[in-house]
């Protein structure tokens, strides 16, 4: 399996506007691609407008894909005025947990 993790941080104006989006997201790319099997969406304790994705992928071709889909480019787009720091970060996942 394929994980990519994200930490973005939000502008706290933001913030508000940004979670609904980022949540329909998450859900759509479960819900629509077959290779995407999990999309958390985790708020830090810390800092509320720091945002972590924990996403789940076959292989690095489904995560291709999913950066080419309409409603991860839509919410690229509606988002971009609203993050003022991202961090890509890839994997391969050793083991699932029991």
């Amino acid at each position: 399996m394929f994980v990519v993790t994200v930490t973005l941080t939000i502008k706290p104006e933001s913030r508000a506007q940004f979670l609904p989006i980022m949540l329909e997201n998450a859900q759509r790319s479960t819900s629509e691609e077959p290779g995407c099997h999990q999309f958390d969406v985790c708020i830090s304790l810390d800092n509320e407008n720091e945002v972590l994705l924990y996403e789940l992928y076959d292989d690095e071709d489904a995560f291709a894909t999913h950066l080419q889909t309409p409603h991860f480019l839509a919410f690229n787009d509606a988002t971009a005025n609203m993050v003022t720091s991202k961090v890509v970060r890839t994997f391969t996942r050793a083991a699932a947990s029991a």
